[in-house]
């Protein structure tokens, strides 16, 4: 069974934001006490966040689906939804996120990283938050946002400080084996090493990491083999090391060959130029190994590469390795500039950026985009007719109608709000009321302007007097 899997396709979807309620306080002696609609809850985020123990992006080839929870509804008195809980997925350091396009969103490197792969929807303000002197006792409540859903692709590459690169069969797992603590598997035949192998290595004062990579062969960066599932793990590494067999069997490969068609499938595969490199002839303690060796050293090193010979079986040579090994990674990370923390930049909106864009599409048409506009149509319930009038008072303040006209629209055109695949299509009315004949300005309730019955028997009262004093001041004698 599979138990390494370092690239897979992650679909996410945030939590809904909750809706809100439209609600009227009822109480005994407090008739229409007004709006006490409360507002709904955040949905839930979906976020990577880097976990030192998780070394496989097995979890999510398994169940690939993944979904934070929605915002609980608001209800009334007062009482708002409750918010979504947000979705936390694990995955190993070094964990590339990519969108289907090969686009990268984000490198996460180091413990605690994070990436909000889906952003929670909004909750939905109840009638009570849309309150205002002018509109004080709404019948109607916004809706909640749709949680943001999309798919990525995550990709592992190994963080290491060294590579062991070669051809299958060369040594490499034996020479992690006996350098670090690591325990992989190590047969007689090609293609042992099926996944990545990690292992620590301490020389004197410096600790570093190194990778046992799966073997190499020609072809390898056009998907030959494994080397293409695999090259990506040496990304990250700061010395390659040649790992060379010169115990091998095969009659048309010798070191120096091996050497060269290892540099070109690096080279094809882009990316580690600059990387230095130290060469490995492995196996001198085989018969002719030695010799072999002895023979293709001076040719190796005329090529600027610093050369070791060792033998992971007899334990030969190891130490030099490693602490020449050491020496380099030490001055890798010497070299390396200063991290520095992240800084926060604000950018303030333009004074001339209207926050939304017209386009006329074809004859008689328009369409709108923005994400004031845009948000404003996903939180409209369209079968009541106070909230849409609410959303044309909304446009028209953000200066849509007017920029409707500039543009050239008229009456009765169609205006398209959103993007091509989900867009709200009407035909336009300058300063629509949809439904304010009904409620007299657009979102007013009259119900509360109703007039109390003390205070018009109070009215009648003085009306009355005031008539009769009238009367009799007509007839009063001269």
């Amino acid at each position: 069974m599979t138990t390494f899997v370092d690239r897979v396709e992650l679909h996410v979807a945030a939590g809904n934001g909750g809706h809100g309620v439209a609600s009227v306080m009822r109480e005994k002696f407090k008739p229409l006490g007004g709006p006490d609609g409360g507002n709904g809850g955040r949905g839930g985020d979906v976020i990577l966040v880097v976990d030192p123990d998780v070394t496989t992006l097995l979890d999510y080839h398994h169940h690939p689906h993944r979904k934070a929870t929605n915002g609980a509804p608001g209800a009334g008195d007062n009482r708002s939804g409750k918010n979504g809980q947000d979705l936390v997925l694990p995955v190993p350091d070094g964990t590339v996120v990519l969108d289907r396009a090969g686009n990268v969103l984000a490198d996460l490197v180091g413990r605690g990283t994070t990436f909000v792969a889906g952003q929670g929807g909004r909750g939905g303000l109840g009638n009570a938050a849309l309150a205002s002197a002018r509109r004080k006792a709404p019948g109607f409540a916004l809706l909640g946002e749709p949680g943001e859903a999309r798919d990525i692709v995550l990709e592992l590459k190994t963080v290491a400080d060294v590579a062991l690169v070669g051809y299958p069969s060369a040594g490499k797992s034996s020479l992690i084996s006996v350098l670090s603590a690591a325990k992989p598997k190590i047969a007689d035949y090609p293609f042992t090493t099926l996944v990545p192998n990690l292992g620590v290595v301490t020389a004197g004062s410096t600790v570093y990491t190194i990778a046992d990579v799966p073997g190499l062969i020609p072809g390898a960066s056009q998907g030959k083999g494994l080397g293409l599932e695999f090259l990506r793990h040496v990304e990250r590494c700061e010395v390659l090391v040649h790992v060379l067999d010169t115990a091998t069997l095969e009659s048309d490969r010798d070191p120096a060959s091996d050497l060269d068609v290892i540099e070109e499938e690096l080279t094809q595969y882009g990316g580690l130029e600059n990387r230095p490199r130290m060469v490995v002839l492995n196996k001198i303690d085989v018969p002719d190994g030695k010799d072999l060796a002895d023979l293709v050293r001076p040719d190796l090193e005329a090529r600027g590469y610093r050369v070791f010979e060792v033998s992971a079986a007899a334990h030969t040579g190891l130490k030099e390795l490693s602490y020449a090994l050491a020496d380099v990674v030490a001055k890798a990370r010497a070299a390396k500039p200063v991290q520095e923390a992240t800084r926060i930049v604000i950018r303030p909106q333009a004074v001339d950026d209207a926050g939304f864009t017209i386009t006329a599409e074809g004859e008689n048409f328009f369409r709108v985009r923005g994400e004031k506009p845009e948000r404003w149509v996903r939180q409209t319930d369209f079968n009541n007719d106070e909230a849409v009038g609410y959303l044309a008072d909304r446009l028209n303040r953000l200066g849509v109608e007017d920029e409707l006209r500039k543009a050239g629209a008229h009456a009765g055109d169609g205006i398209a709000i959103g993007p091509e695949d989900n867009a709200v299509v009407f035909d336009w009315e300058p300063m629509m009321a949809a439904g304010a004949e009904m409620l007299g300005r657009r979102g007013e309730d009259h119900r509360m302007e109703a007039p109390r019955p003390a205070a018009q028997r109070r009215k009648d009262r003085d009306l009355a007097r005031d008539e009769a004093d009238q009367e009799y001041d007509g007839f009063r004698p001269f």
